[in-house]
């Protein structure tokens, strides 16, 4: 668990044909602070660890898998591990927030049966919608509760370490609370933009990665023109088809690899009819190979 001012792993960018992995996270969880003058263009990108995003102040829009969410202060995004996705922000304002890093092992070890602590962000991405919204009354114990973490992360008090362990999973557990109710910023249609049939599309590709997933494969079953598709997929999500899938289809033999199954299982699971491709495209993605990615 950790403080830090500014947020390391920068210069997220394409690698061939992938969105980089950015940042790494050593502790149980991480909070930054942080504050820009100057927008930074940050490309897309994803984590291995899951992530909340608190805007404090300035204006900033957030591409998550297809969708744009437009925060309003005291926003919460909820980014789940493997999720491609980057922020825009508009430069006219300093752009302030909050971001909790939170690694996969510490939530486990949280959580309790039926009870998962990283439910809310299995939550967000089952509906398809990352955006948390709340009234006032509990914006203000949002900023009460960050607060009392970002104290704790900073003190040299006797517990100060277990205090931030227990404060950071009452964050959560309120996160959980909330994402559950609370449908505010889904129903406030300004606060996103989505198009339906790109959505439609993406939902598909998660539950299909094994299947016949070409440009014509996707244009024949969702009634669209080769072209079309292609133009708008870039459009709305910032990347081609073939880019998409290659990184979700990368992206998911990588925890399948980590959870025992045979690397040329993975791969065929995935999509990859040829190991040769599978192989060179993993190397190209995470700078090592399977077994020494497991």
């Amino acid at each position: 668990m950790e403080v830090a001012n500014r947020e390391r792993g920068d210069g997220a960018v394409f690698i061939g044909e992938t969105a980089s992995k950015r940042g790494y996270l050593n502790e149980d969880f991480r909070l930054f602070h942080l504050k820009d003058s100057r927008a930074q263009k940050v490309d897309y990108h994803y984590h291995e660890f899951d992530k909340l995003i608190l805007l404090l102040g300035g204006k900033a829009a957030y591409l998550v898998e297809g969708v744009t969410y437009f925060l309003q202060p005291w926003d919460i995004l909820l980014v789940q591990h493997n999720l491609i996705h980057r922020p825009v922000i508009d430069p006219s304002e300093p752009y302030e927030r909050v971001v909790i890093w939170l690694g996969r092992d510490w939530l486990a070890a949280r959580s309790d049966p039926g009870e998962a602590l990283d439910a809310c962000f299995d939550a967000a991405r089952r509906r398809g919608f990352h955006l948390l919204r709340t009234d006032a009354e509990r914006r203000l114990q949002y900023m009460g509760a960050v607060q009392r973490l970002e104290e704790a992360l900073h003190s040299a008090e006797f517990g100060a370490g277990r205090m931030a362990d227990t404060l950071c999973q009452q964050l959560l557990i309120g996160v959980n609370r909330d994402i559950l109710r609370d449908r505010t910023a889904q129903e406030e249609t300004d606060s996103y933009r989505v198009d339906p049939k790109i959505e439609e599309i993406l939902r598909y590709i998660a539950a299909n990665l094994d299947a016949d997933l070409t440009v014509s494969a996707l244009a024949g079953r969702f009634y669209l023109s080769r072209y079309y598709l292609m133009h708008r997929f870039k459009a709305v999500t910032g990347y081609t088809i073939h880019q998409y899938i290659s990184q979700k289809r990368l992206l998911r033999a990588g925890e399948l690899i980590r959870t025992g199954v045979p690397v040329m299982k993975a791969a065929e699971q995935v999509g990859f009819s040829e190991y040769s491709t599978f192989l060179r495209a993993f190397r190209n993605t995470f700078h090592m190979n399977p077994r020494e990615f497991r």
